[in-house]
C-alpha cells in the first residue's frame, strides 16, 4: 500500500452506523485490511485487520487521521490507552476550540513549575483554563517518582501532557471515546487489598462458632 492509497483511505468520510450495516462494515473492514498490510502503520497494528478497522471508525467518528489513531492508541494492561500528546491534537480536532495552547506557571525547576492548557470556544469566544499541573503534585500523586518515570527527564514535556488530558477529560471527554490517557491506568491502580476477616470481631466469631462448630476453629 503506497502513499496515495493512504490519503485516500484517510480523506473517506464513512458512514457513523458502520456496524449494524454489512455493506457500511465492509467497506471500512476493506480500509483496515489496506492498513494492516501497510509497513507505513505502527508495527501493533500490523498485519491485525480488526484493529485497523476499529482505529479506522474511531477517527471517522472523531474526524482526524487513522494514522493519527494508530500512532497514539495502545493497550496497556489490556486496556486501550491514548498517548499524552495525542489530547492536544483531539482538542483542535473537536472544532470546539481555537487558540489552543499551554501556560507554564511558577519557577522552573521548582515544585512550583506548572501548566494548564488554554483555549477559546469557537461559538462564544469564552476563554477555557484546564486544571493546572505542577511538579509538587506530580510528587504528591507519586508520578514523579516512579520507577522510569519521565519527569525527571522531561517535566516540560510531562506537564504539558498531563495539563492538555485534563482539559481533555473535562472538556471534551467524547472525543476519548472512553478510553484512557497515557499514564492514568498505572496512576489510579491501586495496590490489592487482603479482604476483611470476617470473623476478627469477637462477638460474631463467637456466634459462627456456635452455628458452625466443626468449621469455625479459634
Amino acid at each position: 500500500m503506497d502513499n496515495t492509497e493512504l490519503m485516500a483511505v484517510e480523506h473517506n468520510q464513512l458512514s457513523t452506523n458502520v456496524f449494524s450495516d454489512p455493506e457500511s462494515f465492509q467497506k471500512i473492514f476493506d480500509i483496515g485490511k489496506m492498513f494492516a498490510s501497510s509497513s507505513l502503520v505502527p508495527q501493533a497494528y500490523q498485519g491485525k485487520p480488526m484493529d485497523c478497522t476499529i482505529a479506522v471508525d474511531m477517527a471517522n467518528r472523531m474526524g482526524v487521521s487513522p494514522m493519527m489513531v494508530m500512532q497514539n492508541l495502545y493497550v496497556v494492561q489490556g486496556k486501550p490507552q491514548w498517548s499524552g500528546q495525542a489530547c492536544t491534537s483531539m482538542i483542535m480536532a473537536s472544532g470546539k476550540y481555537k487558540n489552543v495552547h499551554h501556560v507554564y506557571t511558577g519557577e522552573r525547576g521548582t515544585d512550583s513549575w506548572g501548566c494548564y492548557l488554554e483555549a477559546d470556544k469557537v461559538d462564544t469566544g469564552e476563554t477555557v483554563k484546564g486544571a493546572e499541573v505542577t511538579i509538587k503534585m506530580a510528587k504528591d500523586e507519586g508520578w514523579y517518582g516512579k520507577n522510569g518515570s519521565k519527569w525527571k527527564t522531561m517535566p516540560e514535556l510531562m506537564l504539558a501532557y498531563r495539563a492538555s488530558a485534563f482539559f481533555a477529560r473535562v472538556h471534551i471527554p467524547n472525543s476519548l471515546m472512553g478510553c484512557a490517557v497515557e499514564g492514568e491506568i498505572e496512576d489510579i491502580k491501586a495496590p490489592l487489598q487482603a479482604p476483611p476477616d470476617p470473623f476478627a470481631d469477637a462477638k460474631v466469631a463467637q456466634e459462627a462458632k456456635e452455628v458452625f462448630p466443626d468449621v469455625v476453629n479459634e
